[in-house]
């Protein structure tokens, strides 16, 4: 279901959606990307908390599907 590029998805052990969202809040021509949003996400799931309820939506270009 992405409609974006980049849309991040990461998945726990058991293979079950965590987090759903940006990279990070850089746009274009503004500076070097961290990751941050996505950096968070990974360290509540090995910590076993739940996920971020904060999350904002990818913002890139958007993916035409084939049907």
């Amino acid at each position: 279901n992405a409609v974006c590029t980049p849309d991040l998805y990461l998945f726990n052990a058991e293979h079950k959606l965590f987090y759903r969202g940006q990279f990070d809040d850089t746009r274009p021509r503004q500076g070097k990307s961290h990751g941050q949003d996505l950096k968070e996400a990974a360290a509540l799931m090995i910590a076993g908390k739940n996920p971020p309820t904060n999350t904002k939506p990818s913002v890139g270009c958007s993916i035409k599907w084939k049907r």
